[in-house]
């Protein structure tokens, strides 16, 4: 018998807010695994699967009740490279989504939902695109990129698509077009940077892009500066009306020469009441946000709603 699926996450998020998960790269580490490769966590989907479903644990055991899966980094072309045919490929990625179930099947006293990631174009490209944006392909181009992954993940019947990290608004569009039709909702998040998506256009026109779609639940960012989130909830909370997300990372950032991160953490669990406040439902953390931040997370909002 399966893992039983929790009620629709979008009727969840008009009862109030969830606690996502965080990074699920810096769990992994801190669990000795070796994240150098190219494949980066999706390696751990061929070589050690329960070392991710053991992360997707710690962040349970930590308060979060949405998981996001590890096929941020997951593709036909990345896993190709390794010799894996489409369907091995396709298999990976459902693998992915019952790897997130099976650990939720770990506490069935809470509904838990699992929040299948569909990574940006730029991250399977392995240096630090997904924070630049423009890669010289049209929307039509990159659509046709992301509706393989998809759909192989749609099939595993996750609760919603995390299209996230995208950083520009023409591929918003080609993940929204790739995602029509496929029979989950979807959330949308971008990674921005002083108010502007990575390639530079005003976010009130990046979530716009949404506005309209009733496939997408939420709308939101991710894996910005903390301080750059105040401002991103608030005018995606206007401009599409829809329930926010909102995962910033830990403030510190991704040196693509050296491959290390650099400068001091800024993510205060306690900012999540001010999310709330400002229209965030979907809170929690992205990369160097460990387990420890989102029980803190946790308890603020618990806090908020007493």
């Amino acid at each position: 018998m399966g893992t039983p699926h929790p009620p629709p996450l979008a009727d969840a998020l008009a009862r109030g807010p969830l606690v996502l998960d965080g990074g699920l790269s810096n769990q992994l580490q801190a669990q000795g695994c070796d994240l150098s490769d190219e494949l980066w966590s999706a390696r751990l989907l061929v070589d050690d699967p329960a070392r991710i479903e053991a992360a997707h644990t710690a962040y349970l055991r930590a308060g979060a009740r949405v998981l996001i899966t590890g096929s941020y980094q997951a593709s036909h072309p990345g896993f190709a490279r390794r010799g894996l045919s489409r369907a091995e490929t396709d298999a990976l990625l459902r693998r992915s989504v019952r790897l997130a179930r099976a650990a939720a099947a770990g506490v069935p006293e809470e509904p838990v939902w699992v929040a299948a990631s569909v990574g940006p174009y730029g991250a399977v490209l392995a240096d630090g695109s997904e924070y630049r944006g423009r890669y010289g392909l049209s929307v039509s181009e990159l659509e046709r990129f992301h509706r393989p992954r998809i759909e192989a993940l749609a099939a595993a019947e996750p609760d919603v698509l995390a299209l996230e990290t995208v950083p520009d608004v023409d591929e918003a569009e080609a993940l929204l077009r790739a995602a029509a039709g496929c029979g989950v909702p979807v959330w949308l998040s971008y990674t921005v940077a002083a108010g502007r998506t990575r390639a530079g256009q005003p976010l009130r026109d990046a979530f716009a892009v949404a506005a309209g779609n009733d496939q997408v639940i939420a709308v939101g960012v991710n894996c910005c500066d903390p301080r750059d989130a105040d401002e991103a909830v608030t005018l995606a909370a206007r401009t599409t009306g829809r329930p926010v997300v909102v995962y910033p990372n830990s403030g510190e950032k991704w040196n693509t020469r050296r491959g290390t991160w650099e400068g001091e953490t800024l993510f205060e669990p306690a900012d999540a009441r001010r999310w709330l406040r400002g229209g965030a439902r979907l809170i929690g953390g992205c990369c160097r946000v460990g387990p420890g931040e989102i029980t803190e997370l946790a308890r603020a909002l618990a806090a908020e709603a007493t």
